[in-house]
């Protein structure tokens, strides 16, 4: 038993990249107030990856398995987390700021009457208080809040971070038995965009555009032969998803997805804002625009000032000849 307990998100039997980061935020936070965290995961059929959670080095994972847990609707698996968190006795509950995380955790949060603090990026110990930031207005001022409440529930942003890796050992396992009830969410379906590249949030890679590609077919013709060079995500500007020239799961930024790769590479994309908000963490930022006043460069480790239709392409072919 311990004080802390990271709710583990799954999909299908594997766990979700940004459940790794929400460990290591578990981690830091153990190291401030002392002892060791649990990870508690929830669905139908998890063995597998309650057996891999186990090597994270949790003190326990606590399952709930659970047929009414087959598919994700957000009652029922505030039910299921809900009562993990009640087997475990924790006083800090700490879930990744994705989708589902945001979905599901505030409902465990009513569930456990418990205060919240959602999207964190740093996490302190103040005169015996905890505290947590997070950003306000695109990031232009940071917050610090605590938490009053007996339990503390957080959401914690992936890209602020490390991601756990595992270190080997095996943590205690504990079933946990919830009764799912009174459900009105039902599971009717899944439609997901398939696709070659690696996921936005999850790339090493991004390579994003904006209203400086002109139009939407110099996406295909200018920017995708980079990101195929780099096995890279593709990114775009709310400006240009507006205008319905990518589709949505592309936006980065204050409204879209907050993304941090090892190689963020920006062309004709000024650099407003809610953009920056989204990718301004990222390892190393590279941008390409022609105007030498715009916002990007004030973010980018390197930038070039040139027409991308010139650039990009003679960049493209000089990287492929290496």
């Amino acid at each position: 038993m311990s004080d802390i307990i990271v709710l583990a998100e799954q999909q299908n039997g594997k766990l979700a990249n940004a459940s790794r980061n929400a460990i290591t935020a578990a981690k830091a936070l153990a190291a401030l107030t002392g002892g060791g965290f649990d990870i508690a995961v929830a669905g139908h059929g998890i063995g597998d990856v309650a057996g891999a959670l186990g090597g994270y080095g949790a003190a326990t994972v606590y399952t709930v398995d659970d047929a009414a847990l087959a598919h994700y609707t957000a009652q029922a698996y505030a039910q299921a987390f809900s009562a993990a968190v009640e087997a475990s006795g924790a006083t800090f509950v700490v879930a990744a700021a994705t989708s589902i995380g945001k979905d599901c955790t505030p409902r465990v949060a009513a569930r456990l009457d418990a205060g919240m603090a959602s999207d964190v990026i740093k996490i302190e110990k103040e005169g015996g208080t905890v505290l947590y930031s997070r950003e306000i207005y695109s990031g232009n001022l940071i917050g610090r809040m605590k938490i009053n409440t007996d339990i503390q529930v957080l959401t914690v942003r992936g890209t602020e971070f490390a991601m756990a890796e595992a270190s080997g050992g095996a943590s205690a396992t504990q079933a946990v038995s919830a009764s799912i009830e009174g459900v009105r969410m039902t599971y009717v379906g899944l439609d997901a965009v398939e696709s070659d590249r690696p996921a936005l949030t999850e790339a090493s890679v991004v390579v994003s555009g904006g209203r400086g590609l002109k139009e939407p077919e110099n996406f295909q013709k200018v920017l995708e032969p980079l990101a195929d060079h780099f096995n890279a995500a593709i990114g775009a500007t709310r400006a240009v998803v507006d205008a319905g020239w990518v589709p949505n799961d592309w936006q980065v930024g204050q409204t879209g997805k907050v993304v941090a790769p090892n190689l963020y590479i920006a062309m004709g994309i000024s650099g407003a804002i809610q953009h920056l908000a989204g990718m301004k963490g990222s390892k190393t930022i590279v941008a390409i625009n022609k105007d030498p006043e715009a916002p990007i460069f004030s973010v980018a480790d390197y930038g070039l000032v040139a027409d991308l239709f010139e650039a990009v392409p003679e960049l493209t072919s000089k990287l492929k000849a290496r």
